[in-house]
């Protein structure tokens, strides 16, 4: 049975450079590999083929004496292939040469043991490849967001379980991921490990909330303290209590500011504000003086805040 034209093989024109050769024989190599055609008898017959060709087309000596002879040129009517139909692979092949986990695509995957790409020889290939990354979230108190801190993260590892510590930068925001180098998933072939990654949530606090690097908390005040004014002490998150006067005349709903003891920026180090809301609290039930000494105020205030107010 005479044999096929190279180029027919590898399914270019005779003109065809040495970059569409390569790309032809990868594309076909792929395909008609017998490891990945293992239901087909006839792969492995046309992987030599293809591998054959490649590897006298691919040298520019042996392709220029194909072009002038066909495949008399070695005489006899013999092959080209030198006894090695899978020379194109690695050493001793034409002038390009592949390695088989590029050429293959990883098509066998990255970890197997002892296996491997001909014939289950060498699955999974030598090339080390870096692991995968792992991701993880965990929760954490709203000071440690805040402030900066060490929290406990423990991962399912098999049947058992590894506690790692995850280091929480200050100023940490909802929803940010903490990147941990290497506590991935290791790399197969000896490669780097991948990485953790690790998205925060932030337990509520009791009193304080969160407005950008400020932090806000509501404070309550009497109607007396809000018409006369006053001073009043008020918690902070990490410096104790701070003092706070509160004007005469101050409605409800106004902020007061305590400067720099907010939430630290990460970038600039700089601390934002604690803004402290005030609220009227009115009581509920008056005891009788009470209730005659505020019917006085009644009597005596000039006007209503809503005589003007829609007008």
């Amino acid at each position: 049975m005479s044999k096929r034209d190279y180029y027919d093989v590898l399914e270019v024109p005779r003109g065809a450079s040495q970059e569409e050769l390569r790309k032809a024989y990868k594309k076909l190599a792929r395909k008609h590999h017998p490891d990945s055609n293992n239901q087909d008898p006839e792969s492995a017959k046309k992987f030599a083929e293809i591998t054959e060709a490649w590897d006298v087309l691919s040298d520019q000596q042996k392709r220029q004496q194909y072009d002038q002879f066909g495949h008399a040129a070695a005489g006899g009517g013999q092959s080209f292939r030198g006894g090695n139909p899978f020379q194109g692979f690695g050493a001793g092949g034409g002038g390009m040469q592949f390695d088989m986990e590029d050429l293959l695509g990883g098509m066998f995957g990255g970890g197997g043991g002892g296996g491997g790409g001909f014939g289950g020889q060498r699955r999974g290939g030598g090339r080390a490849r870096r692991g995968d990354d792992v991701r993880a979230e965990i929760t954490i108190p709203f000071g440690v967001a805040a402030e900066g801190g060490e929290h406990t993260l423990t991962l399912q590892n098999g049947s058992g379980s590894e506690r790692i510590s995850v280091k929480v930068p200050a100023g940490i925001d909802q929803g940010q991921t903490i990147r941990l180098a290497g506590q991935g998933n290791p790399g197969p072939g000896g490669g780097t490990p991948g990485d953790l990654l690790v998205t925060v949530s932030i337990a509520p606090h009791p009193w304080f909330k969160r407005e950008g690097f400020n932090l806000i908390l509501e404070a309550p005040i009497t109607p007396a303290e809000a018409v006369l004014g006053t001073r009043i002490e008020v918690p902070t998150l990490s410096e104790g209590t701070g003092v706070l006067t509160v004007p005469p005349g101050t409605s409800s709903g106004a902020r007061l500011r305590l400067r720099g003891k907010g939430i630290r920026n990460p970038k600039s180090g700089e601390r934002g504000d604690q803004l402290v809301a005030l609220k009227i609290v009115v009581p509920k039930e008056l005891s009788d003086a009470a209730r005659a000494a505020w019917e006085q105020v009644q009597q005596t205030s000039a006007e209503t805040p809503r005589q003007q107010l829609w007008r």
